[in-house]
C-alpha cells in the first residue's frame, strides 16, 4: 500500500513558476513577441477613450494562437491606465463567446464583470428578462465609466448578432447618456463578416485587423521569454529551437507551441528527469493536439462524433484517399449508428454536421461536378489527424 505521506511532493526541480505557461496568463509587456504592429494598431483604434470619446470598434481576425486575444487585453488594460492619469475612467469587459453563446448570457457576463457595489444594482445569474440585463447594463455604464471597451472572443460562436446590434448602437439609440462604448470582435474565421446583419456590419467593422502566424524565429522568442518557468539549467539547449521549429512548420500557433514546451515539462516530470529533453517535444506535441481537439469538440452531441469517426475511419482505412464524397460518409456513419445500437439521423442532418465541423476547420469541405453522369457532388477531407480524433473519440 503506499505511503499517504509519499503521494506529493514539495519540490519541483523542473518547474520555477509554471503559470508563465498556462493560456490565461496575460504576460508583461517584454514578454509579447512579434506583434508591435498590432498593438500600435489596436492602441490607435483606442485612443479616442484617453478623452472621454468613442474608441474606434474594431475586428481582428487570424488563426488560433496568434496573439489576437492576447493583444486586445494587453492594449486594453494599458489604456486603462493612460486613461487614470488624466482622469478618465475606462471599463473593460471580456466575453468567451464559445462559453456565452446566447445574447442574454453574453449581455449577463458584461453587466456583471463591470457592475461594482457602489451601483447597488443586481446582476443576477438567471431570473430576469434579456431587456432588464440591457436596462441594468446602460445604467452601470452611465453611474461608473467615461467609456467601456467590450472584447468578444471568439464572436463567430454567438447565436446570431442581436448584442452586437445592442452594443453598436447604444449611442446612437439613445440607452448610453454619458458612457462611450467600443468593441472589439475577435475571430479566427476571416470570413465571418459576411455572415453579419448589414446593420451592424457597418457600424461594428470600423476598422479590421488580420494577424499572421507565427514563424520559427517568433515562436522561439516567445518561448525564451518564459523560460523563466522552469528552474535554470534544466532545458536542454535544442528543445526550445525543437518545439518552435515543429510549431512553425504546423500551425505558427504560439499557444500550442507554449502547450508543448509545458507538456514536454511535465513529461520529464513524470519520469523523476530534471532535464527538459529534446525527444520529449514530440511526446509533447502528440499530448498537444490531443488536447487542442478534445477542446474542440467538447460539448458536441453523439452524432456529431459519430460522424467524424465516419471520416476518420474512412480516412484511416483507404491509404492514398484523403477525400470522401457525402454519400460514402453517411454510409460509414450509419455502420456506427448501427454498431453503437442507436437510430442515424437523416443523410440532410448528416450533410449538416459535417459543415459545421467545417466551420471549425476541423474537415474541408470542395465542391466537385462529375459531369452530366455524375452531376455536383461534395468531398469532406479531415484536417486533423485521423489517429488523434480516434484517439479522443474513443477516450472516456
Amino acid at each position: 500500500m503506499t505511503d499517504s505521506n509519499d503521494l506529493f511532493s514539495r519540490e519541483d526541480p523542473v518547474f520555477a513558476d509554471k503559470e508563465l505557461l498556462e493560456i490565461n496568463h496575460l504576460p508583461d509587456d517584454g514578454r509579447i513577441v512579434g506583434r508591435d504592429d498590432e498593438i500600435q494598431s489596436l492602441a490607435n483604434a483606442l485612443n479616442p477613450a484617453l478623452f472621454g470619446q468613442s474608441p474606434s470598434n474594431v475586428l481582428l481576425y487570424g488563426k488560433t494562437g496568434t496573439g489576437k486575444s492576447l493583444c486586445a487585453k494587453h492594449v486594453s488594460r494599458q489604456l486603462i491606465s493612460e486613461a487614470a492619469r488624466d482622469g478618465i475612467t475606462v471599463g473593460k469587459a471580456y466575453v468567451d463567446c464559445a462559453q456565452d453563446t446566447t445574447e442574454t448570457q453574453a449581455v449577463q457576463t458584461i453587466a456583471n464583470s463591470l457592475n461594482t457595489d457602489a451601483t447597488e444594482i443586481s446582476v443576477p445569474d438567471k431570473g430576469i428578462s434579456t431587456s432588464t440585463y440591457y436596462k441594468r447594463l446602460w445604467r452601470i455604464l452611465d453611474d461608473e465609466y467615461d467609456v467601456v471597451v467590450i472584447i468578444l472572443d471568439e464572436i463567430d460562436k454567438l447565436e446570431d448578432d442581436a448584442i452586437l446590434m445592442q452594443l453598436s448602437r447604444a449611442g446612437e439609440a439613445g440607452k448610453l447618456d454619458h458612457c462611450k462604448l467600443g468593441t472589439i470582435g475577435i475571430s479566427n474565421k476571416i470570413k465571418y463578416k459576411d455572415r453579419m446583419d448589414e446593420r451592424v456590419k457597418s457600424s461594428l467593422c470600423e476598422r479590421e485587423f488580420v494577424f499572421p502566424p507565427y514563424d520559427a524565429t517568433q515562436l522561439r522568442t516567445i518561448m525564451e521569454a518564459r523560460d523563466d518557468a522552469f528552474e535554470e539549467g534544466v532545458l536542454e539547449d535544442g528543445t526550445i529551437p525543437l518545439a518552435a521549429a515543429h510549431a512553425a512548420q504546423e500551425h505558427g500557433d504560439a499557444r500550442k507551441a507554449i502547450d508543448i514546451l509545458r507538456y514536454a515539462g511535465e513529461i520529464a516530470q513524470s519520469k523523476n528527469d530534471a532535464t527538459v529533453r529534446e525527444e520529449y517535444v514530440k511526446q509533447a506535441r502528440d499530448r498537444a493536439e490531443n488536447d487542442r481537439f478534445r477542446e474542440l469538440i467538447r460539448g458536441a452531441t453523439p452524432h456529431s462524433k459519430h460522424t467524424l469517426r465516419a471520416l476518420a475511419g474512412l480516412t484511416l482505412n483507404h491509404t492514398g484517399e484523403e477525400a470522401f464524397r457525402t454519400s460514402r460518409v453517411y454510409e460509414a456513419y450509419e455502420r456506427i449508428c448501427g454498431r453503437d445500437g442507436v437510430d442515424p439521423l437523416s443523410a440532410r442532418r448528416v450533410r449538416d454536421l459535417l459543415r459545421e465541423h467545417a466551420f471549425l476547420d476541423v474537415i474541408e469541405q470542395a465542391d466537385r461536378s462529375g459531369g452530366s453522369a455524375e452531376g455536383k457532388y461534395t468531398e469532406h477531407r479531415l484536417l486533423e489527424d485521423p489517429e488523434v480524433v480516434v484517439d479522443v473519440l474513443d477516450a472516456k
